[in-house]
């Protein structure tokens, strides 16, 4: 969905500039075809399977009593040995309070919501909900605006109390465009008309290209943050997705959507920029998966991963700094509807849906 990667109907200049100042991934994966998998996979580099919270696909309710335990580390957490302030921007979704927060999970602060979706302008995980699922840290907090500015402005503010404080750090900015429900920057009267978050048959190909340009608003406040506090050459960006696109998604050439294990369902852009390492205008062919990022950042970092959880990851440093050739890769994907099972192997793909392969 972004025009750098061949979407059509408009355009994203601000992360099509990212990807000018650096790498552009040709074969991205995404460690499941929904979210909470996926992100269990980014948080601690490894297969989403290896843990109870990465079955739940998604985490469906608070009622489900699933999370990341808090004894597991994570990228924020192995960052913080190394020295880093680290704050989590947006969405959650591995685990409720009292029991799992990103603060029980190695991030000083977040602001955020805990759930999967949300409304953009009540800020509500259901209409009939009676407060906002916005938190500042354990506080639930109540702010007026568009989800999508909220997080960018809050974004602008953490990288300059960082800069000021002059601690190196990882901020986790997890925007919750363009998922459901569809509604664009004026659409305030739909969110009050609107009776359920899954709204799955409304919303149109204008709305949802609001949504996305509008993320892509609020990705060039992040950069552009960076640059007037002096920090750009210093500090990596990477932009990815949890999932392949949903609905108004373009997904072509590939076949499939969110939910599936066809490759629409799985592929991903994934850009980085470190000025100075990584090359300009640049593309790699090597395959990369979600949980990648954790070694790639701790190498990138100097910090070292926890021996008693060995991660599934590769460090993609070589690939994005060295221009390596790529490495074949095995990799596994499973999803329990329809009975979906995926696998590439170099430059096959083996998929079963139900019974059939």
């Amino acid at each position: 969905d972004l025009s750098c990667y061949g979407r059509r109907e408009y355009r994203t200049p601000n992360i099509d500039g990212l990807a000018a100042s650096g790498a552009r991934f040709l074969q991205a994966y995404a460690n499941s075809s929904v979210c909470s998998a996926t992100r269990t996979a980014l948080i601690t580099g490894r297969y989403q399977y290896r843990l109870a919270v990465g079955l739940e696909e998604p985490i469906a309710s608070p009622a489900r009593k699933a999370g990341l335990p808090a004894v597991h580390p994570t990228l924020p957490s192995l960052l913080k040995k190394a020295g880093y302030g680290t704050t989590l921007i947006g969405k959650w979704h591995l685990g409720y309070l009292p029991d799992y927060s990103p603060l029980k999970s190695g991030y000083d602060h977040f602001w955020g919501f805990q759930g999967g979706a949300l409304d953009y302008f009540s800020h509500k995980a259901n209409p009939s909900a009676a407060t906002d699922d916005l938190w500042d840290d354990s506080a639930k907090v109540h702010e007026a605006g568009y989800l999508t500015n909220l997080l960018g402005d809050r974004a602008v503010k953490v990288i300059g109390d960082y800069t000021k404080s002059k601690q190196p750090f990882f901020l986790s900015l997890h925007f919750n465009a363009p998922h459901w429900p569809w509604e664009g920057p004026e659409d305030e009267a739909e969110s009050r008309r609107i009776k359920s978050l899954f709204d799955f048959d409304g919303g149109s190909l204008k709305t949802y290209g609001r949504m996305v340009t509008q993320l892509d608003v609020q990705v060039g406040r992040v950069l552009k943050a960076l640059d007037s506090n002096g920090i750009a050459k210093d500090t990596i960006v990477i932009f990815t997705s949890d999932n392949g696109g949903e609905r108004f998604s373009d997904t072509w050439p590939f076949t499939g959507k969110k939910l599936d294990l066809l490759e629409g369902g799985l592929r991903i852009p994934a850009i980085a920029r470190w000025p100075g390492h990584i090359k300009p205008r640049s593309t790699t062919d090597q395959v990369a998966i979600t949980m990648d990022w954790v070694p790639t950042l701790l190498a990138a970092a100097g910090g070292e991963a926890d021996p008693a959880y060995p991660l599934d990851g590769m460090n993609l440093l070589p690939a994005l700094t060295q221009n390596a050739a790529p490495v074949s890769r095995k990799l596994y994907w499973r999803y329990r509807y329809n009975g979906q099972r995926a696998t590439r192997d170099g430059d096959m793909k083996w998929l079963k849906i139900n019974d059939n392969t």
